[in-house]
């Protein structure tokens, strides 16, 4: 079996950085990612807005992502490695050779954060193709330059709702509206505005997704507006927020430290990046 002092699961922003900052102070540590490529959500957001809290310099999610994986180049990080459950201080971990175990002294969790699909929203209809997040929308747009619909209804107003605006943008992809259920937006105002005058997309506030029509690709969407059911036509829904944190790993109650979006309110990525490197100081200090 493989040990090792530290192992890091999950090679985005805050588990990159916590890699980083524990070598620089002394500690070797292994960061396993499942993805094949490390970075991250940010990876896939192609607009700008990153890099700041952490680099001082105001990049897009890829060209972050591409740094980060930079300051990374001297550790022991390994993508296509997912951790599938961890008993005590040992990891079972699949890649392409099979599933083996390894053991740490100390685990950090920094698996990041995921928004709720359809499923769990209890939305009715159909099922047909056109229906997604925002980060699969991302990845779909930015990873494999692929436009999985023209014209989309945007569900939520979250920051990330806002986000899902910019990369319909960037694809040439023109969404119908904005719909939130609450008598305002979840994001500050005036993203509302900003949307509507400059994106070209309405926000429909206390309006309500009730189902989803098409086949095999959407078509329509049903709304609830004013105490009122309307038909919306579209050819894709795209879910975002009402973020749920990727602790699955959780299940067994390992004693682990977390980082990043795993746990606690959402953060930015350049916080998360900052919350690796202090758990990492406090693990060298043997405080964590």
């Amino acid at each position: 079996m493989e040990r090792r002092d530290v192992i890091i699961i999950g090679g985005g922003p805050a588990g990159l950085s916590a890699a980083r900052r524990l070598a620089e102070l002394g500690v070797a540590a292994t960061v396993l990612e499942r993805d094949q490529q490390a970075g991250g959500v940010p990876r896939h957001c192609g607009h700008l807005g990153f890099g700041w809290q952490s680099h001082r310099r105001l990049w897009t999610g890829p060209r972050f992502a591409e740094q980060l994986r930079a300051d990374s180049t001297a550790l022991d990080v390994r993508t296509g490695h997912t951790v599938l459950g961890i008993d005590g201080n040992v990891l079972r971990v699949q890649n392409q050779h099979g599933i083996n175990e390894m053991a740490a002294n100390r685990i950090i969790l920094a698996t990041g954060t995921r928004e709720t699909p359809r499923a769990p929203r209890f939305v009715g209809g159909s099922r047909p193709r056109g229906v997604t997040t925002t980060g699969a929308l991302q990845a779909n747009v930015y990873l494999q330059n692929f436009k999985p619909f023209a014209c989309p209804v945007i569900i939520g107003s979250e920051w990330v709702s806002f986000s899902a605006i910019l990369t319909c943008r960037h694809a040439g992809i023109r969404p119908v509206a904005m719909i939130e259920a609450k008598d305002r937006i979840s994001a500050p105002r005036p993203g509302d505005l900003i949307s509507k005058l400059i994106y070209g997309v309405p926000v429909w506030t206390r309006t309500k997704l009730t189902a989803i029509a098409g086949q095999p690709q959407v078509e329509a969407v049903e709304i609830e507006r004013h105490g009122k059911r309307e038909r919306i036509a579209c050819d894709g829904v795209i879910f975002t927020g009402e973020w749920v944190p990727e602790a699955a790993l959780l299940v067994n109650r390992p004693k682990v430290t977390l980082a990043g979006n795993v746990h606690g309110d959402l953060k930015t990525s350049g916080a998360c990046w900052r919350e690796g490197r202090a758990i990492a100081e406090q693990i060298a200090r043997g405080s964590a």
